[in-house]
């Protein structure tokens, strides 16, 4: 639950939420040590962050390249009408392939960098993201090589 009238967050509670930014499993003991806090008083804040909707959640990050997902591609997504952006963010959450999305101008809705072990991977998760509720169609680029960056 949102607030409509946010309250400013103090340092301590930045200083838990870059913690938590740097190594979301931390304890909270962990960072209670680092804010001079204690256990249970940064589990406190971290409710009141996550009631407010500062924190939204706790994901995993995986590293494509130690899996060896060496196969990228670009897909546009088109959505039916009124897909809001958050409903397009929580479809593509679940699929640790995303490896970056945005809301786009032109055509498509949306624009999602995608990495996967090899073609036949890629082609299950663009399937996958198109049977998401809200989305219409898509349109892909494979990635041949990469010339800067």
């Amino acid at each position: 639950m949102t607030n409509d009238h946010p309250v400013p967050l103090d340092g301590v509670d930045r200083r838990i939420l870059e913690l938590l930014g740097k190594d979301g499993r931390a304890s909270y003991a962990e960072i209670g040590l680092l804010v001079n806090l204690s256990a249970t008083a940064v589990k406190r804040r971290v409710d009141r962050l996550r009631e407010r909707g500062v924190v939204r959640g706790f994901t995993v990050v995986l590293d494509q390249g130690a899996l060896h997902w060496e196969t990228e591609a670009f897909v546009e997504v088109f959505c039916r009408e009124r897909t809001s952006p958050e409903e397009i963010l929580s479809s593509l959450r679940q699929f640790p392939e995303v490896v970056a999305a945005w809301t786009i101008t032109g055509d498509a809705d949306a624009l999602v960098h995608l990495r996967a072990s090899d073609t036949r991977h890629l082609e299950t998760v663009i399937e996958r993201i198109r049977r998401e509720r809200g989305v219409q169609r898509s349109r892909s680029s494979v990635v041949l090589s990469r010339l800067i960056g």
